[in-house]
């Protein structure tokens, strides 16, 4: 994407974007060596020790809003993330679904998004959340100067719309293209989805609620696929930004993580 090529000295943190050559395993299952920590109340410090490792498995307390960033930004890659949930429910979210978040192509500097007062930063999310897993997000934020980071994705989708006026996937509809804010449903979203404690749609491929649940994103260039338990739920092309650093979001719920690693695309 030519604009972000432009902005890569004031967007991009820890140099030009890497393809990955071979398999990189991002959490080492030991500690958090390669990532750094964000929350919106302490910065770049974890007081209260949301973000920690206990036998080989990464758990984000969901005590506070923020992200573990990968050090160095990536670029043509898959992905692959196993994640499960946890019992615990903070603040505004002890009746909601339970939510996390897998960021990719997030620029700009620490705390630079709309979303969260500064939480989190520009980039397209993969939802993960009750109900939910598969979605892609458009998250808003700010470069160094204050200005706008350009988000978008282009996809198909079904000529119908949810209550809050977002589209669903779907490969044999029209394209359309979403710009700053917005949401596209993964394919088989429930109709009747709720921001509710543990809701489960009638078609959900994402794993119950006590066990893995395995997500992958394959970014190449400015395509973006993403499937949950091994199907096919979304995909979007001229995606911005293209490249970027790797977050995993804290956003009021315990969730753990055992595997997020990434593979060159060219890896069967």
């Amino acid at each position: 994407m030519f604009v972000l090529t432009i902005l890569y000295a004031s967007l991009l943190v820890g140099g030009e974007p890497r393809a990955p050559t071979q398999s990189v395993r991002l959490f080492n299952g030991r500690d958090l060596a390669g990532w750094t920590t964000w929350l919106v109340d302490s910065r770049e410090k974890d007081p209260r020790g949301v973000y920690s490792v206990h036998d080989g498995v990464l758990r984000i307390s969901g005590d506070g809003f923020g992200y573990l960033a990968t050090e160095h930004p990536w670029r043509d890659y898959r992905l692959v993330v196993e994640f499960r949930w946890g019992k615990q429910q903070h603040e505004k979210r002890r009746r909601n679904a339970r939510d996390s978040g897998i960021f990719l192509h997030a620029v700009g500097p620490d705390g630079n998004s709309y979303d969260g007062h500064g939480a989190y930063k520009a980039a397209i999310e993969c939802q993960v959340m009750q109900g939910a897993v598969g979605d892609l997000l458009l998250i808003k934020g700010r470069d160094e100067r204050g200005q706008d980071v350009p988000v978008e994705i282009t996809g198909r989708v079904r000529n119908k719309s949810d209550r809050d006026g977002w589209h669903w996937w779907d490969p044999r509809g029209e394209s359309l293209r979403t710009k700053r804010t917005g949401r596209r449903n993964w394919l088989d979203k429930d109709a009747n989805w709720k921001d509710a404690l543990d809701f489960r749609g009638r078609r959900d491929v994402e794993s119950p609620r006590d066990e893995w649940t395995r997500v992958e994103c394959v970014c190449r260039g400015e395509s973006l696929a993403v499937s949950v338990n091994g199907k096919l739920v979304n995909q979007a092309t001229k995606v911005c930004p293209a490249a970027g650093q790797i977050l995993l979001q804290c956003e009021g719920s315990e969730v753990f993580f055992r595997r997020v690693e990434l593979f060159p695309l060219n890896e069967k």
